[in-house]
């Protein structure tokens, strides 16, 4: 047993090690977990995929699906536009009215998708009521992560320690259970960060983003005097040909935003594709970087005549090309590719032309420069294409979009029917008429027949790395139990603390739950740390419930370090934040709710 117990030690110091470089994806990472943990014998290959037909899972995936419902519908931007109402220009009163919406949607459905969602909303109040976006963005990230402590349904944790519970045989937690413990500590957050914000964003109006149009982003990313035009003369060499073929790119550094082409009623811009074929007469629009090209030996040798341009980088066709500022998630899969490594183009039918890490702006070759987490990423094309990347939020989130694309805004007229679907779904899970997952999968039905969302929509909302990452993850604390491990990390905690006063127990887990999480996912602290709370408890015949409840407030508290959560990460970026901003507002606020945490849990839930 010792032995079977060192190597699935082993195998989690390993796991807990990739997970801290983040290398490889976390998501990969519960894969190899999944195909090692039967070599060791302790668990079988079907033990070890029983997580796949876990109703938690399915669960936290239907719940994904009622989130991009309320984005396609326009419910998230409407509550921008009422926060921006009520806030009546008081930065004050807009904090807390942004924390308490944040936390209220979040209740619901993840808080990643929460401040994906936010984001924009966000910058859009902080340009509308001139405040710097650094004093908006980290209440964002705090008020999504205590919306885990809010319902059963927040965050993955909860479900994870509730089925650790029902699966012992004890009671499980109530859809409300956490409601009594989120309340208090989303006041103490709130209160908290209307005095820490003044530590924000030093820089005052400076910091203040100015209402962007297409000519903001030509002047911050030094696009004027890129643009190019050559028309393709009768002869030229890339008249029939693809431009997969031509590949110009690579060839001449040459990035063909589109193609202007002459139809038989009209002239109309073409979005280039591998298989799109040059003919003549095409006009292309090029962004082409000083100095990178000698232009007038390349359009002599391949027949191609320079037209005028505006000096205004395409402006004059904004209503057919528009731009957009993506940010690149912790999940992304296109992290540590360039962007012609990634295939961005052929994938997204959009061109990147700008790039920044953090918000310092990428100034030379941006295309061969390696994808970051939290990147902001400048790309161009055709507004259809930006549509649709903002149901993409996997590898990509939407950041930002120009003035110009007012008329990109969702479609409204829906969003009665997605909040009908969400308060039946609410009112099935709390009265305990079907089960949570039953309720779930009824509302995604029913969002679905009253077109809400579509069915590609709904496959692209489920956030598959987090499931994975769950399922991978679950088996551990079977063969932890099975091995002793479990039982040892009581014992060892038992004894660092000792038994006389339950409390300092809480306490001690509270900070092991919270510390762990600084280096691997809350979903994956909350399933190694669930087991031993339970073992504690039974060794002490106490109530298993407040150390599970414990644990599931501790998972939540990732407030410290921009690598905490990826809620932290999406910010940094957006917020212009350093990772000592996190700790120096985190650190005294995870204290806090520590302090909370340990004085509630035993009155509302006895020993």
């Amino acid at each position: 047993m010792m032995s079977q117990l060192a190597q699935v030690l082993l195998l989690l110091g390993a796991a807990v090690i990739m997970f801290a470089l983040n290398r490889p994806r976390m998501d990969v990472v519960g894969l190899i977990v999944m195909t090692a943990l039967p070599l060791t014998g302790v668990l079988t290959m079907s033990e070890a995929l029983a997580g796949f037909g876990d109703p938690n899972v399915v669960l936290i995936a239907a719940l994904f699906v009622v989130g991009e419902a309320l984005v396609r519908t326009g419910v998230t931007q409407r509550l921008g536009d009422w926060l921006t109402v009520r806030a009546r220009a008081s930065e004050g009163r807009l904090v807390a009215l942004l924390m308490a919406a944040a936390a209220g949607i979040g209740s619901f459905m993840s808080s990643t998708g929460v401040v994906a969602i936010f984001i924009p909303i966000v910058l859009r109040i902080a340009r509308t009521a001139r405040i710097p976006p650094g004093r908006l963005m980290m209440p964002l990230s705090v008020a999504a992560l205590v919306s885990g402590m809010m319902t059963l349904v927040a965050t993955p944790p909860n479900l994870v320690v509730h089925a650790e519970l029902t699966r012992q045989g004890y009671p499980g937690f109530g859809f409300f259970s956490f409601t009594p413990f989120g309340m208090p500590i989303l006041i103490l957050a709130i209160l908290y960060m209307l005095f820490a914000r003044r530590f924000l964003a030093p820089g005052g109006a400076a910091d203040i983003p100015a209402c962007v149009a297409l000519r903001n982003w030509v002047e911050e990313y030094s696009l004027a005097g890129r643009e190019r035009r050559l028309r393709v003369k009768a002869g030229s060499p890339l008249a029939g040909t693809r431009l997969d073929a031509l590949d110009l790119r690579a060839s001449a550094g040459i990035n063909i935003i589109a193609i202007e082409r002459d139809t038989r009623f009209r002239r109309k811009l073409i979005q280039p594709q591998a298989d799109t074929v040059l003919a003549e007469g095409d006009v292309l629009l090029l962004d082409l970087r000083k100095g990178s090209l000698d232009l007038r030996d390349f359009a002599r040798t391949h027949a191609l005549e320079e037209l005028p341009v505006s000096g205004e980088w395409f402006t004059d066709v904004a209503q057919e090309i528009g731009m957009a500022q993506l940010v690149v998630p912790p999940t992304s899969r296109l992290i540590g590719k360039t962007v012609v490594e990634a295939r961005f183009r052929t994938t997204y039918d959009l061109a990147v032309i700008g790039m920044k890490h953090g918000p310092r702006p990428v100034t030379t070759a941006p295309l061969s420069e390696p994808i970051r987490a939290g990147d902001t990423l400048l790309v161009v094309g055709r507004w259809k294409a930006i549509r649709r990347i903002q149901a993409e939020r996997s590898d990509l989130l939407l950041l930002d979009l120009p003035a110009e694309a007012e008329e990109a805004l969702p479609d409204r007229h829906r969003a009665p029917l997605a909040l009908a679907v969400l308060a039946l779904v609410v009112i099935l899970m709390v009265w305990g008429v079907v089960p949570n997952v039953q309720a779930a999968l009824l509302g995604c039905l029913l969002l679905g027949l009253f077109r809400c969302i579509d069915m590609a929509g709904a496959y692209r909302s489920i956030h598959w790395q987090s499931l994975i990452l769950i399922v991978g993850m679950l088996p551990f604390s079977l063969a932890l139990q099975r091995t002793g491990g479990v039982e040892m990390a009581a014992r060892a905690l038992l004894d660092v603390v000792g038994g006389s006063d339950p409390r300092l127990l809480l306490a001690a887990l509270f900070a092991a739950t919270a510390g762990l999480g600084l280096f691997i996912s809350n979903t994956a602290t909350a399933v190694l740390m669930a087991p031993v709370a339970l073992a504690i408890a039974a060794d002490l015949d106490l109530s298993p419930q407040p150390f599970a409840m414990t644990v599931a407030l501790a998972a939540s508290t990732a407030f410290m370090t921009p690598v905490s959560s990826p809620v932290n990460t999406l910010v940094l970026g957006p917020g212009n934040y350093r990772f000592g901003d996190f700790v120096r507002i985190g650190v005294p606020l995870a204290l806090m709710t520590m302090i909370v945490s340990v004085v509630l849990v035993p009155l509302l839930l006895p020993f």
